[in-house]
């Protein structure tokens, strides 16, 4: 038996927790007593959004559990945003929040305590896999389990741990937590898909967010291989076969060179991928001829003429052991590659140079984290990836202020130097967490493209035939700001060879900075304005 706080930390440790992010409150405090004598890391945030942005960006980066603990009622619903890209994007991240004591808890009433909700779980329900409360002492080690067990089963996603204020200070029994199960796999679908694929004249494979997240990029490349495909991933499995692979288009759908190999193919083999709006223009992408759809769930989006349920690794292996087919190469990837990219630089000459000198300042330990902006759009659909978790992107939902702070995590994840790429308008959304770093002193580079406001939006304006309203802002000197932080910063103008430059000398630095470039891209085809393709 153990006090409910130190019962808590002890689980989240028997999990293999090495760090928090979360922020303190009147109601968690026995937490923070518990984690004081805890080898857990705990990195204090100034805002709970934040908290679990880091939690996420920690997920990303390692694909090990992301935990961000807060506090009661409004402390809670603060994390809601964080928490609907969590969930969007298939990270592993625990929520634990504290409630209102549960002898003032009257249910369905509301009493006026301090931070009470009515049903503070409810508000978490539509963005988590799962929620779990703690109502009293007897509940208390089997939601901690249950939340746990959840946040680590595959298909991964955030889940929801709610806990009574009192119950951390009770005498509670230990959380029981078994090793999560092994990956499974139903087989049924393995022989009719290598039917399928034993007289595909032109297979394609399109990898998503799930084979990355199943760390399958080592079989994906041996199906590639042995089918002679060539392989398109989505903005969220980004560098699941490195730069190398010579079956790696690396490129997005959005390109026409890029989706005439989705046009052109005769079968199509989905792997950890629910071919989302964002990454098929909507869904103007036809259905194959025919598909193969390797996930963990069913799809919503198209109809697959076969479904191999289950794990992304296990499914890509064994649908690779079932092939029986000597491999035909039909589409001549590198050339696909240079005739996209030779017209970009025609048509986009000012962007490919920023890509050009982000590719030369950034080393290839780096884990690039781009917000919701203009250059963070480029970057995200254009930016050479090295590896897997180099390159993490709130295109799940979308959700702008993602890039500081999951940085912050990614940061402290103990790999290389974190980069996260930010506009003026999203930065602000964090910028007190430049206290955090400044604090923690990770390896984080933060680069603040300045265009005056939301480019994004301004660039719709104008395409509608409108003057720009409401989108430029006020902006502050942001490096003077970061400075104001004890935060080493400069400003550079443009984004070509001078930012190049600068930002290799603070990528190298063995502490946060900030480097503000003031600049203003055009949008990329990969966003929804330039989409080629119509629904």
């Amino acid at each position: 038996m153990a006090r409910g706080g130190e019962a808590l930390v002890a689980a989240l440790q028997a999990a293999g927790v090495e760090q928090v992010f979360g922020l303190p409150g009147v109601h968690n405090l026995a937490i923070w007593s518990a984690l004081r004598d805890s080898p857990i890391r705990l990195v204090t945030v100034r805002h709970e959004q934040t908290a679990v942005y880091a939690a996420d960006g920690y997920a990303r980066a390692t694909g090990h559990l992301g935990v961000a603990i807060v506090t009661t009622g409004p402390g809670a619903a603060n994390t809601l945003a964080a928490t609907g890209e969590a969930w969007a994007s298939g990270s592993p991240v625990l929520v634990i929040a504290t409630d209102i004591a549960s002898t003032l808890r009257r249910p369905a009433a509301y009493r006026g305590a301090l931070h009470e909700t009515r049903d503070q779980a409810a508000m978490f329900a539509p963005v988590v896999k799962a929620t779990h409360r703690a109502g009293t002492a007897e509940d208390f080690p089997g939601a901690v389990q249950a939340a746990i067990e959840a946040a680590r089963a595959m298909p991964v996603g955030p889940v929801y741990l709610e806990l009574g204020t009192d119950l951390l200070a009770m005498e509670v029994a230990a959380s029981d937590l078994p090793l999560p199960s092994p990956p499974g796999l139903d087989t049924r679908g393995i022989e009719p898909a290598a039917s399928l694929l034993s007289s595909a004249a032109r297979p394609l494979v399109w990898a998503g967010g799930g084979a990355l997240r199943a760390g399958a990029g080592e079989e994906v490349g041996r199906l590639a291989d042995r089918l002679g495909a060539p392989v398109i991933t989505t903005h969220s499995a980004r560098g699941l076969l490195g730069r190398l692979h010579p079956l790696a288009v690396n490129l997005p759908p959005h390109l026409p060179e890029v989706g005439a190999l989705w046009d052109r193919a005769d079968v199509i083999v989905a792997v950890g991928s629910d071919l989302d709006g964002v990454m098929t223009q909507n869904w103007a992408q036809p259905r194959p001829r025919s598909l193969i759809a390797l996930n963990a769930t069913p799809l919503e989006n198209y109809d697959p003429d076969v479904l191999i349920a289950g794990d992304a690794r296990v499914g890509a292996a064994a649908l690779c052991e079932a092939l029986d087919r000597a491999p035909v190469q039909w589409a001549d990837v590198a050339a696909v590659r240079r005739a996209a990219l030779d017209r970009l630089r025609a048509e986009h000459p000012e962007e490919m140079a920023f890509l050009d000198a982000f590719a030369g300042a950034v080393p290839d330990d780096a884990v690039v984290v781009c917000d919701m902006c203009i250059p963070g759009y480029w970057l995200t659909g254009f930016h050479a990836v090295p590896a897997p978790r180099r390159l993490l992107t709130p295109f799940g939902w979308g959700t702008l202020g993602f890039g500081f702070p999951a940085a912050i995590g990614a940061a402290l994840a103990g790999g290389g130097p974190a980069v996260a790429v930010c506009g003026d308008g999203g930065f602000l959304f964090a910028c007190g967490e430049l206290a955090t770093v400044a604090q923690e002193r990770p390896r984080l580079t933060v680069v603040v493209v300045d265009d005056g406001g939301y480019g994004m939006l301004r660039y719709d304006q104008r395409r509608a035939g409108e003057e720009p309203f409401g989108v430029d802002l006020h902006t502050p000197e942001f490096a003077a700001l970061a400075r104001s932080f004890g935060v080493y910063a400069e400003q550079v103008e443009g984004l070509g060879h001078g930012f190049g430059s600068a930002l290799a000398r603070h990528v190298a630095l063995p502490e946060p900075s900030v480097l503000v470039a003031r600049a203003a891209l055009q949008p990329p085809p990969t966003t929804s304005p330039r989409w080629y393709r119509r629904a």
